[in-house]
């Protein structure tokens, strides 16, 4: 045998112990990851934050037979709203005894993530309990046909039930027909900038409202980075192995996903392009010019998983004038812009593109129903609809020119309705102008209420 045919042989064999040990690493990161997040320490850090704009929706669900199904992004802070519910059900004078709590992550409850398992487990804890019976279940996805159980326990049952999950697709399968009508569905997201002030000041209490802007810019959201006080390199080292472990783990598993690496270039492209139009043919272009070949249609498919796992959200383009939903060129944006900044980098260089994404994420935390609005040749970045009211916004990163005044206030010259319209940027003084307001991107993400 000669050396070339040797080393051809060695090269393989050496690409593919990279890819096993890479791939070992992500196993044993991803329960690495899920066992230290789920610790007390978190949680009672966590609970420092009451997001009390979440518990004022789900509060007059209290007691119901309606099931309460919490979703959202890895780590976001469900497991903890659990907890903060159980807090504000003792406050009302309900005993801890009544409450059955159960996590699926945790290897020790393995043995009951069958419907039958987790039938008889109930059935006989609840057969102790003389009072109401309130039923909490983290990760319930895990459990094999978890539909058909739950609603037994609400036939059999004098129950308040509230479940988790993290992926969007949790109530819309076959099995949750048994659900139809009998659930309410809250979706949480990570930190917003003023539960991140809440929270950021408590390791930092002398640090202004430019300070804690700044880091928010760059950590996002997750609530776990207040255990690591912030700190930058454990933060984005936390961050990466949040995606890498957990949120990528869960793409490819819930979808059985084999080209991990095309999918892990479509999450690339489409991160790096936040607040950007552009069409599945566009990236399946991109992807060509790189030598990977993939169809528009498997791209929209990659794309549909993410967004299924919560880690990007689509906003569609509407015709103003026709009062029409575009379906092309749609817009996405990323659930937390720190994990965009410790997986890809660049939020600073993409500081405007960024500052969409809060808004954004912040409009959704609010309520609002988003699209992006065409006017003619312009685009208003937001268009925000809730319950009949309606709210336009434009951001930017800085009015420093004529030029970018003229183009930021200039959107709205085709709009003549009189709903509220915004320009948010990073500038210190107020160009109000023509009924426009212009707000510090700052003030505006604590601003209680927009009008």
């Amino acid at each position: 045998m000669n050396l070339s045919i040797l080393s051809v042989i060695f090269t393989k064999i050496y690409i593919l112990a990279v890819i096993t040990v890479k791939n070992c690493f992500r196993r044993l990161m991803s329960h690495h990851i899920r066992d230290i997040i789920k610790t007390t320490s978190e949680r009672r850090q966590i609970n420092m934050v009451k997001r009390e704009s979440y518990m004022k929706r789900i509060r007059p669900f209290f007691g119901n037979d309606l099931v309460k199904a919490l979703i959202g992004l890895h780590r976001s802070g469900k497991s903890v709203m659990l907890d903060l519910i159980k807090e504000e059900l003792c406050a009302s004078g309900l005993s801890s005894s009544q409450f059955i709590s159960i996590n699926f992550e945790n290897m020790r409850n393995a043995h009951l993530c069958t419907a039958v398992a987790l039938h008889d487990e109930i059935i006989r804890r609840a057969s102790e309990i003389k009072d109401k019976v309130y039923l909490f279940f983290d990760e319930i996805q895990e459990v094999n046909a978890w539909e058909k159980c739950i609603n037994s326990f609400r036939v059999e049952l004098d129950c308040d039930i509230y479940i988790t999950g993290s992926n969007a697709k949790l109530l819309s399968g076959e099995l949750a027909t048994y659900l139809a009508g009998r659930y309410v569905e809250f979706v949480i997201y990570p930190f917003s900038f003023a539960e991140f002030i809440e929270l950021y000041r408590t390791i930092f209490p002398t640090a202004d409202i430019r300070q804690c802007f700044s880091k928010y810019l760059r950590a996002g959201g997750m609530p776990y980075l207040s255990n690591l006080r912030y700190d930058e390199t454990a933060s984005r080292q936390y961050l990466r192995d949040l995606f890498n472990s957990v949120e990528l783990k869960d793409i490819v598993k819930r979808n059985n996903i084999r080209d991990v690496d095309m999918l892990e270039r479509i999450i690339a492209y489409v991160t790096s392009n936040i607040g950007t139009t552009f069409s599945s043919t566009a990236i399946s272009k991109y992807l060509k010019s790189e030598g990977r070949s993939i169809s528009p249609e498997t791209v929209l498919s990659y794309i549909k998983a993410c967004t299924d796992a919560f880690l990007f959200y689509q906003v569609k383009r509407q015709d103003l004038q026709g009062k029409k939903i575009l379906t092309v060129n749609e817009k996405y944006y990323v659930a937390d812009h720190g994990i965009r900044e410790a997986v890809f980098g660049g939020n600073m260089k993409d500081i405007n593109l960024v500052m969409e994404n809060i808004v954004y994420m912040e409009l959704l935390r609010r309520g609002y129903t988003v699209t992006v609005g065409k006017t003619g040749d312009k685009e208003i970045d937001f268009v925000c609809e809730d319950q009949g009211n309606k709210l336009y916004i434009q951001v930017a990163y800085l009015l420093a020119s004529t030029d970018t005044i003229e183009r930021e206030f200039g959107v709205y010259d085709r709009v003549r309705d009189n709903f509220p319209k915004y320009v948010i940027t990073l500038d210190e003084f107020d160009m109000s102008r023509n009924g426009i307001k212009h707000r510090n991107i700052r003030d505006f993400l604590l601003q209680e209420e927009w009008s």
